[in-house]
């Protein structure tokens, strides 16, 4: 789960100083060291000056690094750990369980719509409208999301493929992509190897990359995205959630319907008479 400090260092990244970005950067890799370092000793390890740290913290809005630091330790000691694992069953009552499941969905979903920007979510839908094609790409566990995705989409637009749907058919997929085309991506860490070249093919073929990710992957995914979608996904064990993903997914397919307006609608409609001609409702 990102801390304040994370989301303000994400948030004004492209406004820092060459400085100011190592170390940035080494707090994003190492968040841990704010408690257990001075601010000289972290300048030193990013090697930069302590007065280039102190700028570094005042341009995020800390008086201080005592500021921080406090900030950190408050937020460490009422955050639960990512990967906490309810490992004995036996010992936890199962109401119990459900309540802190549900309470920890709920933080992961008001915590990402409270901080969505909603016009992020609006440019992501002028990109899927203007698009010629729409290709949605999920890794791994992601895979299904992909597909949830392009289901949404393809009731409300044309041409919207998964792409590398059938095994092994990445450069086939990729040679029919175009300039304008949207590659709505789904991703979570551990990111699979295959997905680095995929990127640089879809920079050199100019495709709109939209990114719905974790926020801790935020301030990468800005590199290759027109739009990064961050969610929060903390979970208790089984890898992170995907509660407030799957809700993003249909937040930005609702935000499309509303701006294709009638041509949505249209589509829709004629998506639910061939399904009812089919039989395939229930």
């Amino acid at each position: 789960m990102a801390t304040r400090l994370v989301l303000r260092i994400q948030e004004r990244y492209s406004r820092l100083t060459s400085g100011e970005q190592k170390l940035a950067q080494l707090i994003l890799d190492r968040q841990d060291d704010i408690l257990t370092h001075s601010a000289t000793e972290i300048a030193e390890m990013a090697g930069v000056s302590k007065a280039t740290a102190a700028r570094f913290f005042q341009h995020l809005g800390y008086a201080d690094f005592n500021e921080v630091k406090l900030q950190a330790r408050e937020e460490r000691n009422r955050t639960e750990p990512y990967e906490y694992s309810v490992t004995n069953s036996e010992q936890v009552a199962m109401g119990r369980t459900i309540g802190a499941h549900l309470e920890l969905e709920l933080r992961n979903l008001t915590k990402t719509f409270e901080e969505l920007r909603s016009d992020k979510v609006r440019e992501a839908a002028e990109l899927i409208a203007a698009a010629p094609r729409v290709w949605v790409l999920g890794l791994g566990p992601e895979e299904g999301f992909a597909r949830y995705a392009r289901l949404l989409l393809s009731r409300l637009r044309h041409s919207v493929m998964i792409l590398g749907i059938n095994q092994g058919s990445w450069a086939e997929d990729l040679a029919m992509t175009g300039p304008k085309d949207v590659l709505l991506l789904i991703t979570l860490p551990p990111h699979q190897s295959v997905l680095k070249p995929i990127l640089s093919y879809a920079q050199t073929s100019r495709l709109n990359v939209i990114t719905i990710t974790d926020r801790t992957s935020m301030l990468e995914a800005q590199r290759y995205s027109r739009v990064v979608l961050p969610c929060h996904v903390a979970s208790f064990a089984l890898g992170p959630s995907h509660t407030a993903i799957s809700s993003a997914i249909r937040l930005l397919a609702l935000t499309y319907a509303a701006q294709a307006g009638k041509s949505a609608q249209q589509r829709a409609e004629i998506v639910a008479s061939i399904h009812e001609e089919l039989g395939d409702v229930g």
